[in-house]
């Protein structure tokens, strides 16, 4: 059993992360904290009482080093970066960091974010997607957890990727659920907001478009995010224009043939079907050379936490699998 820790526990991604550990067949959770500290689990979320209670500790990166083989950082981009410049010093330490501050080469973080403050740090990073970095992952130190925008719009494109027509735009229309905005409240994000409600935010603009571009290496991609009234689930819809007529299903099938956590289907994915899940649901089909795919997660696990479990798996040499959910939060 691996000594496990989770800084962060009080958000809606350190919730599920919790929910997997603590059944988790090779993970031990011997550390869960806060910002503050001082609280027990069942009152941080009360969802979990008579289930499962540990103690919530202040964050402390000495106790971690020291505690723990492994620590997921359910943080906040800049907070992240602070914590793993000092956990690094623990060379037994392996950390997957939820937060953008080790996903993207350091002239576009310091772009879209803010300047980095542990860019030798940066350059040790892998990026937390099993499909497109597996081998990287499995000797990784330190992981950087993708978001779930660019989770469910990378693994829709890349398939498809030598198929792209050279210099044609990539449109990708992206709806999520809520629960993605995490738990501080805002005008944004309140019921009278969302409920009945759907609207596109920092369209053409958000910061998750470079996450895309860099990983897929496409440029000309052009993001619009969407918030809908429901709590959780991420549905991406993506348009380009092919170099080539081809059989999408065919090739989503070839591609995905090994990946235990990549569904094909053959009608467009509902969110529903991934809700409380681990998997990327896909679909495409083509119209001349004009293709268009449709990508569905949860935006908490696949999108989060369950991924993040899934890159710890690989670390340790678990099989991947191991404590992941699989069955749908249906109807």
């Amino acid at each position: 059993m691996k000594k496990v820790g989770v800084v962060g526990a009080s958000g809606y991604t350190g919730l599920e992360l919790i929910k997997i550990l603590i059944s988790h067949p090779y993970f031990e959770l011997v550390y869960l904290a806060t910002s503050g500290g001082g609280e027990e689990l069942e009152e941080l979320h009360t969802s979990l009482q008579n289930i499962y209670n540990f103690p919530i500790s202040k964050a402390n990166s000495k106790e971690i080093g020291e505690k723990c083989d492994l620590v997921f950082l359910a943080v906040p981009h800049k907070t992240a970066m602070e914590y793993v410049k000092e956990l690094m010093e623990f060379p037994n330490l392996r950390i997957v960091d939820f937060s953008a501050d080790y996903r993207l080469k350091l002239e576009t973080y310091e772009k879209f974010y803010t300047k980095h403050i542990n860019p030798e740090n940066l350059e040790k990073a892998i990026y937390g997607i099993p499909e497109l970095f597996r081998k990287e992952i499995s000797s990784a130190r330190l992981v950087a957890n993708p978001g779930c925008y660019p989770t469910s719009s990378i693994l829709g494109i890349l398939p498809f990727l030598k198929y792209v027509k050279s210099g044609t735009p990539i449109f990708i229309d992206a709806k999520s659920g809520v629960s993605g905005a995490g738990k501080k409240l805002s005008d944004t994000t309140s019921f009278v907001t969302v409920n009945e409600n759907i609207f596109s935010y920092n369209p053409l603009s958000h910061r998750h478009a470079p996450e895309i571009s860099e990983k897929t290496g496409l440029e000309n991609i052009y993001f619009v995010p969407h918030l809908i009234p429901v709590t959780r689930g991420m549905l991406s819809s993506i348009y380009f224009e092919i170099s080539e007529e081809l059989e999408p299903f065919e090739i989503l099938k070839e591609f995905y043939k090994d990946e235990i956590f990549v569904r094909i289907r053959k009608n467009p994915p509902q969110i529903k079907d991934v809700a409380g899940t681990n998997f990327t649901d896909i679909f495409a089909k083509r119209d001349g050379k004009i293709l268009y795919i449709s990508s569905a997660i949860d935006n908490l696990l696949r999108g989060a936490s369950s991924q993040a479990v899934v890159n710890a798996n690989i670390m340790f040499g678990f099989p991947e699998e191991s404590g992941i959910p699989k069955i749908p939060t249906t109807p």
